[in-house]
């Protein structure tokens, strides 16, 4: 249980405390945990991190969906009560691949899909990333008009909601920072037209490891930023491939611009191979020491080593029995928790 529910649950506690000694024969139960929506409210970006209503800092923690064209029989809402009851995240990132059998052959569809997703979280108390999830080809203007469609249907359906973030380009490679950046002011404009207040999250260079991947650094983005407010920007990193480089990178960077991790894995780069707990653990110390949010790759039942689960889980609904749990989702789910 996250410590600001464990709180919650004991101000409730104290509250049937008070009320027995008053009188032998009352008793309450004390109030459920608040949801990490109900607790933070509508997120904006201060300075260089995400804050609720009330102006606090907040540090989201959850997972990623796989793509939903391969394993939409992994997001339910029996799998979803887990993941915030169970393990107490508080967002999940919902990721809808553009290409790879995904959302470029039925739009329609796809958008349906998500749709269904983002309201089973919501009805949970969950945040939620809306993850354009372009990969190859790695230019994000190679696909400006499906975003624009998709970004434009899915505010049209939950612009009125609060608990909604935008990712609009996944992991962009193989392109400039400047092609990156024309694109990101080209798609704010249509998730705020649908979902004015809305915090977006723009993808960095080489697949969103602020152009290390590439020969660059942070650099760029901080003397070249995206022209709007309340964004971030995105940082992805495996532990098994991306060592001090990358850390020390993403320590500078969030110092002067705000981060978000949106994907990171234990393993190498294609989310498989054996787990680096210990280097995944020095990220997580300074994410914890920055504030930086994140969901970790990935929430499914795939058999590459950073799924989660133990394949066939998801058609079997075991998500809640510790043994249907990879070591990596072992490590991950006491970490959220």
């Amino acid at each position: 249980m996250p410590t600001s529910h464990r709180l919650a649950w004991a101000a409730g506690a104290l509250a049937v405390c008070a009320a027995v000694a008053g009188s032998a024969t009352v008793w309450a139960a004390p109030p459920e945990a608040a949801t990490p929506y109900g607790e933070n409210g509508r997120l904006a970006v201060c300075g260089t991190t995400l804050c609720g209503e009330g102006g606090e800092p907040v540090q989201l923690r959850g997972m990623s969906t796989h793509g939903t064209q391969w394993f939409e029989h992994c997001v339910t809402g029996e799998a979803l009560d887990v993941l915030a009851d169970d393990w107490g995240a508080d967002v999940v990132r919902v990721s809808t691949y553009v290409q790879e059998d995904g959302y470029e052959t039925d739009p329609a569809y796809f958008t349906d899909l998500a749709s269904r997703v983002i309201d089973m979280a919501t009805e949970r108390g969950l945040y939620v990333i809306v993850d354009w999830h372009m990969l190859s080809p790695g230019d994000p203007n190679a696909n400006t008009e499906l975003a624009e469609r998709f970004f434009t249907d899915i505010t049209a359906r939950h612009g009125d909601q609060d608990n909604l973030l935008y990712e609009i380009a996944n992991e962009p490679n193989g392109v400039g920072w400047d092609a990156i950046r024309s694109y990101a002011e080209e798609m704010i404009p249509v998730v705020r037209a649908g979902d004015p207040d809305a915090v977006v999250l723009v993808g960095t260079r080489a697949w969103s490891s602020l152009g290390v991947s590439e020969g660059s650094d942070e650099s760029e983005v901080v003397a070249n930023p995206v022209d709007a407010d309340n964004i971030m920007y995105t940082f992805h990193f495996y532990a098994g491939s991306h060592g001090d480089a990358y850390l020390q990178t993403l320590s500078r960077a969030a110092d002067r611009i705000p981060m978000f991790v949106t994907e990171f894995g234990t393993q190498d780069y294609s989310g498989d191979g054996p787990n680096d707990f210990a280097m995944a653990q020095r990220y997580l110390d300074l994410m914890a020491e920055k504030g930086i949010s994140w969901t970790n790759w990935n929430y499914s039942d795939d058999f590459r080593s950073g799924a989660v689960f133990e394949p066939g889980t998801c058609d079997g609904g075991r998500w809640s029995d510790p043994s249907s749990l990879k070591e990596a989702g072992v490590w991950i789910s006491d970490r959220i928790s």
